[in-house]
């Protein structure tokens, strides 16, 4: 597949698998991006219908990709900041044909072999679903004109979960996930507390919580898609963790 259709056809790893990538560079230009230019009132009259279903949905700015390119192991992006109704916008088209959406998931993986995930609260984007914490990258974690990839997991899981992660449970490597020109980034946390420690950790961060984001954490145990009502990007990390093809 080709995410990069202006330029020499590059061949991605098929759609829906698990693949080592050596880095991520994602610079971060000023100006429209050219979906929002062409859709920006089709995108106001759906944020409108958005916030009458949700009210607690929030317009804030996150990072949106103009082109991708993957050359020997690296992944390469060229992105504008957009308003998020903008993206959601772009996220409810059957089949988008501009833009691409990049967005990292830090993998914790307790010691005795899960992976601890979330479950999202019914107030946010994508109520009920789970995934890893994790969040699109946003205006803040742009630094001189480039994303900070690690900086926007490191965010997530505190301000989620409450867990702060640390350079030390990390060995660097990275992995990617596309489909339908979403593009997935994930890094592995491996901690020193196991599964129930971790999640009791969690929901203890959610008491303190007035509107937490999330309803509750998981330990996943499998590679069975059905067992949550897992977001699409989960199921190629689970397939690869728990299959034994790693």
């Amino acid at each position: 597949m080709n995410l990069a259709p202006d330029h020499a056809e590059v061949l991605w790893p098929p759609e829906k698998t698990l693949f080592p990538v050596r880095q991520v560079t994602l610079a971060v230009e000023p100006g429209d991006h050219p979906f929002h230019l062409a859709e920006r009132e089709a995108a106001a009259r759906n944020w409108r219908e958005e916030v009458s279903r949700n009210p607690a949905l929030f317009d804030g700015k996150i990072v949106f990709q103009r082109r991708l390119d993957l050359q020997e192991g690296t992944i390469c992006g060229t992105g504008h900041i957009i308003p998020y109704s903008t993206f959601l916008w772009w996220r409810s088209q059957p089949a988008p044909t501009s833009g691409f959406h990049l967005f990292a998931f830090p993998v914790i993986v307790s010691s005795d072999g899960a992976i601890i995930a979330v479950r999202m609260s019914e107030h946010t984007a994508n109520p009920g679903q789970v995934y890893c914490a994790a969040g699109s990258l946003d205006d803040g974690d742009v630094v001189d004109g480039h994303c900070d990839l690690l900086g926007n997991m490191l965010r997530e899981v505190r301000e989620e979960t409450g867990l702060e992660l640390a350079a030390d449970e990390t060995d660097d490597r990275l992995f990617a996930s596309h489909q339908r020109r979403r593009v997935t980034i994930y890094q592995f946390f491996r901690r020193r507390e196991n599964a129930r420690e971790l999640v009791e950790r969690i929901e203890e961060h959610m008491r303190g919580e007035e509107r937490a984001e999330i309803a509750g954490a998981i330990a996943i145990r499998s590679a069975d898609p059905s067992a949550h009502r897992y977001a699409a990007a989960m199921l190629p990390l689970i397939h690869w963790f728990f299959s034994g093809d790693r």
